[in-house]
């Protein structure tokens, strides 16, 4: 149990040593914790806030990460000091590090969720071009005038099917990494191109225990230690 709402991260390959609060109103969490941060490979345990103390929620979920691990991502943490951290760039292959809101869900089919809800369309796609008014959105426009890239959000691989959208770069900050997304992995050790991915049952079990109204948030980096 955790007896208090601030959270110690103590980073072994970084210059950094960051005290953490959770804002009051957050009663679930996520936290994704990774041995270092060139691993593709982590453990996620859930939490939610019962009077005084952070209880665990469910076993450890094993997931995966960015190909290339994790790099500092832009969230509710304020990086601005800390000139020497590696951050989170388009194209890196790399899950952020940080703090997070998680913002929308969606699926394939209609889902019984406590949460904001998107079905997806064929005609949805994630806005990955930093040059466009619609980059790190969600959208259904096939109008290429306003973007030169964009992912399908209607995989034919499903890993899509169920996901989690995490609220990363949501200022859209030019290159800054985009369509961060909770979702089914491809296979138990495939890494991701920089989102956190997981078996869809546990996935599934996730969504339906996640309540928008507990404000619930992601914190994921390396050697997450609570005091």
């Amino acid at each position: 149990n955790i007896t208090m709402k601030n959270i110690f991260i103590f980073l072994l390959f970084l210059p950094l040593f960051a005290d953490i609060t959770i804002p009051n109103t957050t009663k679930q969490l996520l936290v994704v914790h990774s041995v270092d941060f060139n691993r593709s490979k982590a453990i996620m345990q859930a939490y939610e806030y019962k009077s005084t103390q952070w209880l665990k929620v469910f076993e450890p979920i094993s997931v995966n990460l960015g190909k290339n691990g994790l790099a500092w991502g832009r969230g509710v943490l304020s990086l601005q000091k800390y000139k020497s951290l590696i951050l989170k760039k388009e194209g890196d292959n790399k899950a952020p590090a940080g703090l997070f809101s998680l913002d929308l869900f969606f699926a394939y089919e209609e889902q019984d969720f406590n949460f904001p809800f998107l079905r997806l369309q064929k005609e949805h796609i994630c806005v990955d071009d930093s040059n466009s008014k619609y980059y790190n959105k969600i959208i259904t426009t096939k109008n290429k005038d306003i973007y030169k890239s964009y992912e399908n959000m209607r995989r034919k691989d499903n890993l899509y099917e169920l996901g989690i959208v995490v609220g990363h770069n949501k200022r859209a900050y030019p290159k800054g990494g985009s369509c961060i997304f909770i979702h089914i992995q491809r296979d138990e050790n495939s890494p991701t191109a920089g989102c956190t991915s997981m078996e869809k049952e546990k996935l599934l079990m996730l969504m339906k225990w996640l309540d928008y109204t507990q404000h619930p948030m992601l914190l994921q980096g390396v050697n997450a230690t609570w005091h």
